[in-house]
């Protein structure tokens, strides 16, 4: 596929997304991560237009960059635009391409971080470098902001940077970033755009049960295996209830209202069988989840041992944090002891304010058919760090997509991608949306 016809935005956009995924910068979890060439690399490209730019390195190779774009109006509080550098692992094995070729395959750039959430960089970087290069300076400030470390709980990114450096986001009130603004298409080929104004809170927990170590041959009564499988198996086959926040409501209610389905707050799930791929993701936001995610145990095959660990994956509607937990409490047992790993919490803001209308706005000016709809996200991003400065946050990353296009699976999946003309139709609603912000 050819991008000559593309403006010199869209085509900074596209090529951008490209060299960002082709610097691997993955982050293994247990603070093994380096995103150090490719900040470098963020670096590189606002130095060429002439943004000054910081890193801050967390630790060796754990590395945030930040730079402050000034506003004509000091007195307008200025606006995060962050996004994150690092990328989870990726098999080769399992994919149909090298996973960081960045190359365009049938209207598509591949490589892991093409929507998680390197294209949403690219966009950011090839707004603000088409501003350096007309002379366009923005009515409010612009602190840009690129974190380390977000696919492993922000530790060395987000919150190192809000605890060590408060001083980057100083006069900033609100903040945007990753996963908002995609299509979703819907009965009649309605396109509503989803925006994020709220998000699960995180409690990953650490179980682990203790038993008498012996032969494998020796019955065993206390075996510390047995009892860490009863209880992992008890929170992987709970049914969790139903719990709707304000955002969840406001969001179903449009959907039944563009779909001409029935709005029954008593069970929203059969109006999921509407939302095409987003459906699983957007089920996830109806009820607290949990979901085991690893398990240790043992050395020898005729050794049982004294102990077994397993990791569950926590996430809570805003407002019922606590019933997650005591849920949680409850079906492990007393055999089993529980940590806490990381915990972060739920957001959730109105869908209203001048900043939500100039979303709305930017999307509708190249997408008048559009419908914009609030909407809760099933993961977490780094505006819950923000939100310890007092910082609203919203997802605002642009898609167009194909009513066929299956965005939300290729998120941490096998042969991510994203469509070109999906980035060069964002790169545009950005650009516009961060001029009337």
């Amino acid at each position: 596929m050819t991008t000559q016809s593309l403006s010199k935005l869209e085509q900074d956009a596209v090529q951008i997304c490209q060299e960002l995924i082709r610097i691997p910068s993955v982050n293994f979890g247990d603070g093994k991560g380096d995103e150090k060439e490719v900040a470098l690399h963020v670096i590189k490209l606002l130095e060429e237009v002439g943004i000054k730019a910081t890193m801050y390195e967390a630790a060796p190779g754990r590395c945030n960059v930040v730079a402050r774009i000034k506003g004509s109006d000091s007195s307008r509080p200025g606006l995060v635009l962050h996004g994150h550098l690092d990328v989870v692992p990726a098999n080769a094995a399992d994919w149909s391409v090298d996973p960081f070729c960045g190359d365009i395959i049938d209207g598509m750039i591949w490589g892991r971080g093409a929507v998680d959430m390197k294209n949403m960089d690219a966009m950011m970087l090839a707004t603000v470098r088409e501003w350096a290069r007309t002379g366009y300076q923005p009515t409010r400030d612009i602190v840009l902001v690129f974190f380390a470390d977000e696919e492993a709980g922000s530790i060395q990114g987000s919150h190192w940077m809000v605890e060590k450096h408060p001083e980057v986001f100083a006069g900033c009130t609100e903040a945007v970033s990753e996963v908002g603004g995609f299509s979703v298409t819907v009965a009649g080929g309605k396109r509503l755009y989803l925006i994020e104004t709220a998000e699960k809170g995180i409690h990953w927990m650490k179980l682990t049960a203790h038993g008498r170590a012996g032969h494998g041959s020796v019955t065993n009564n206390e075996n510390a295996l047995t009892r860490l499988s009863e209880a992992v198996a008890r929170i992987g086959n709970h049914q969790w209830p139903q719990r709707y926040s304000q955002t969840v409501k406001a969001f179903f209610k449009k959907v039944a209202a563009e779909t001409g389905k029935e709005y029954d707050e008593k069970d929203l799930t059969p109006l999921l069988s509407e939302l095409g791929f987003a459906a699983r993701m957007l089920g996830a936001t109806l009820q607290n989840t949990a979901n085991p995610t690893m398990l240790e145990a043992g050395y020898k095959a005729n050794v049982i041992p004294g102990s077994a660990s397993a990791v569950i994956d926590g996430r809570f509607i805003p407002g019922f944090e606590d019933e997650l937990n005591e849920t949680i409490r409850t079906l492990i047992g007393p055999d089993v002891t529980l940590e806490t790993i990381t915990t972060d919490k739920a957001l959730e803001v109105p869908f209203e304010g001048d900043l939500v209308d100039a979303m709305c706005n930017a999307i509708l000016i190249e997408d008048p058919a559009a419908i914009p709809v609030p909407y809760v996200m099933s993961g977490g991003t780094d505006n819950k760090a923000l939100a310890e400065l007092g910082i609203i946050g919203y997802g605002f990353s642009p898609l167009k997509l194909a009513a066929d296009f299956d965005f939300m699976a290729l998120f941490h999946g096998v042969d991510e991608r994203v469509p070109v003309d999906g980035l060069t139709f964002g790169v545009r609603v950005l650009k516009d949306f961060l001029e009337h912000a």
